[in-house]
């Protein structure tokens, strides 16, 4: 026998249910309501709840239940009657004899009132105010949609015998026009859920477009070439990322190569800036909630990992994420799963994460800010970004990009670039690294541009340049004592990165003291803006 379309399943308990009622009148109305619900435009918990009304008033029981067949389990999907508090989402089927013996049954199942098997609603019902009353009659109806269990409907009464005059034909057509509901239900569910999603991740996507100012690594220096190559390897699995680095290296772009080169290219990445989520938010921004979890919480809503479900999920600046929340992190990490804030209902995710962070994880786990075992999940595959002092040979790469955008942006037919400007912001240290190097030439084509509003080339010279980025004469005239000095080879044991924060620490302990301990003068003899040379001074802990 071919298995029957939704559609046609529906016509089928359509004309079953004509049959009922035809010997049946007195439900008449109340079969009617049922049947009408299965077409009109409702959310599927209203559509629930007014079932469950329904049966009540037919079967004039005390109570009624829809469960939904989970796996080896049952899921409380609505209850009427029924005392809320006392409820279980989830009935496992070999703890609850008589849901396992509705779930075999092929057709609706009533219980003696002597019968030995526990009840699992005993004291739920609202009638008896959990007295120790126990339910006197208790009637199952399988679900089947298609030769398919997908749930069961129960109904519990306080009388003995409160069912025993009700028709099995009758029960039958019941049970179909409640299992019908459900897949009705479901169905609604899933479409809601997938629009809702679809929504979600266009509007990340455009936020997250408008944040980016590249696509792609530019240079081709030593470390920029290293990291190419860590970044294709990396794409090549969905082992999960930790890319580090200072402030404005361009750890999300290194995220988005990385995604951008994966078999999940075509899936969305999603990109949450934990720094920027308040503390007493994050939970719900990351797992999402249920409507009444707190105050505020009007609605469901999805968090980013939903959202981010079989694509990838940036999470920036990782070491913010409050120890409270680690451990949710860890299990999605471990297991795959979430739980929305207020729902004790599991969700299986799969999710690709990358996260970033200009910290030192390693110093916060020592600190007890940070969980190890979480650190040590994310780190299967550490990337790490190169500051911009470590390949100035990048930076008039970087500089004639920077120029391209804002001809556009401003207008103009081209850009020229004087040798003695790239040579000029060569000698800077960058403590704010691409993203202050981007801003700067912003700032300093806008300027131009505004001294010849008409012109259609732009000329940028070194004299062009802010200030605090010209090399300071000054410091030719240091005596060699100020100076630090390396031995060529003396540091060869050592990283250049350690050896180049050395001479940084040296340099400007040297300058500081040439200076008497005067912070503002010492930021102008070494060529930079005050308050970059105190963020330089405290990254070194020399503050």
């Amino acid at each position: 026998m071919s298995r029957l379309s939704f559609k046609q399943h529906i016509d089928v308990i359509f004309l079953i249910t004509c049959y009922i009622l035809n010997n049946m009148p007195q439900h008449l109305e109340a079969i009617l309501a049922i049947a009408t619900d299965l077409t009109s435009s409702i959310n599927s918990q209203d559509r629930y709840d007014r079932l469950l009304k329904t049966v009540k008033s037919i079967l004039r029981s005390d109570a009624a239940a829809l469960l939904k067949k989970d796996g080896l389990s049952l899921r409380l999907i609505a209850a009427d009657g029924m005392r809320p508090g006392a409820l279980f989402s989830q009935y496992r089927l070999k703890e609850h004899p008589r849901f396992e013996m509705i779930c075999k049954s092929t057709e609706p199942l009533q219980f003696p009132s002597d019968s030995p098997l526990p009840d699992p609603f005993d004291r739920c019902l609202e009638k008896n105010n959990g007295e120790e009353v126990h339910v006197h009659s208790c009637l199952g109806c399988p679900l089947i949609v298609k030769n398919e269990l997908v749930g069961i409907l129960a109904a519990d009464s306080l009388s003995v015998g409160a069912f025993d005059h009700l028709d099995q034909r009758f029960l039958s057509t019941l049970g179909a026009l409640a299992g019908a509901t459900l897949l009705t239900g479901e169905l609604i569910n899933t479409l809601e859920k997938t629009v809702e999603k679809r929504g979600l991740v266009a509007r990340d996507l455009v936020e997250s477009a408008n944040e980016m100012i590249g696509s792609f690594l530019i240079g081709t220096s030593p470390p920029i070439e290293k990291l190419r190559k860590e970044i294709e390897f990396g794409a090549k699995s969905d082992l999960t990322v930790l890319v580090s680095g200072e402030t404005g290296t361009g750890k999300e772009l290194v995220a988005r190569s990385i995604q951008s080169q994966s078999h999940r290219k075509s899936d969305p990445m999603i990109y949450v800036n934990c720094a920027a989520l308040p503390e007493n938010l994050v939970e719900s921004e990351l797992f999402g909630h249920v409507r009444g979890a707190f105050t505020g919480a009007n609605s469901h809503r999805a968090g980013k990992f939903e959202v981010a479900d079989g694509g990838t999920l940036f999470l920036d600046e990782i070491g913010e994420v409050p120890l409270s929340v680690q451990a949710k992190l860890l299990r999605v990490l471990q297991e795959g799963e979430i739980q929305r804030v207020g729902s004790d209902q599991i969700l299986k995710v799969n999710v690709r994460i990358i996260a970033a962070t200009n910290r030192n994880l390693l110093e916060e786990v020592a600190k007890g800010q940070f969980r190890s075992d979480l650190y040590y999940r994310l780190n299967v595959y550490p990337i790490h970004v190169p500051a911009l002092r470590d390949h100035p040979e990048d930076i008039a790469g970087l500089t004639r990009y920077f120029c391209d955008l804002n001809q556009r942006r401003l207008g103009v037919d081209s850009i020229h670039i004087h040798p003695e400007t790239v040579r000029t912001l060569q000698k800077y240290s960058w403590p704010g690294n691409v993203r202050e190097l981007k801003n700067v030439i912003d700032r300093t084509l806008l300027r131009i541009r505004l001294k010849d509003p008409a012109g259609k080339h732009l000329h940028m010279t070194a004299s062009d340049l802010p200030a605090d980025l010209k090399p300071n004469p000054g410091m030719d005239r240091q005596t060699a004592t100020d100076l630090p000095s390396i031995t060529p080879g003396s540091e060869s044991h050592r990283s250049l990165r350690d050896a180049t924060e050395d001479f940084q620490r040296q340099m400007i302990l040297g300058a500081l003291k040439h200076q008497k301990g005067n912070w503002a003068q010492t930021a102008r003899n070494l060529g930079l803006h005050r308050s970059n040379l105190f963020s330089l001074a405290k990254r070194l802990g020399l503050k």
